[in-house]
């Protein structure tokens, strides 16, 4: 019993049984977040302004980019910026997951919404999180 509570254990993923079919189609894809504050964006984020930007925003920049599905998902979280002396600033965000295959074209278009972003609220950063995805439809 104790070699299997071994640390060796601990860092091993759980392989999931796919079938072939489902295991190729799989494979190649990438689950990407986005993370956008949103609390200082508008005046109240929660405002129709508000929401009618962000509406905006996702049709112009994300979904005309990635048109084949997305979600989006209203979040609360804090983060610190990396300036000296900065406080933990707590704010409204967006979370916006995107499946995309595993290609340079949609990691550019990834970036061109993260750019789009800081351009248009002056925000400093869009924190992005990718990862290998499995994937079937």
């Amino acid at each position: 019993m104790l070699v299997l509570a071994g640390p060796g254990c601990a860092t091993k993923t759980p392989s999931v049984a796919m079938d072939a079919p489902v295991a190729e189609a799989a494979a190649g894809w990438v689950r990407t977040e986005l993370y956008f504050s949103i609390g200082d964006w508008t005046e109240t984020a929660l405002s129709t302004e508000g929401e009618s930007r962000w509406a905006e925003f996702l049709d112009r920049e994300v979904t005309s980019r990635f048109p084949d599905g997305l979600s989006v998902i209203d979040v609360y979280g804090q983060w610190r910026s990396p300036k000296p002396a900065s406080p933990i600033l707590r704010e409204r965000s967006r979370l916006l997951v995107v499946l995309h295959p595993a290609t340079k074209e949609a990691a550019d278009k990834v970036e061109a919404i993260r750019t789009a972003w800081k351009q248009l609220t002056g925000e400093e950063s869009v924190l992005r999180v990718s990862q290998p995805a499995e994937v079937a439809f």
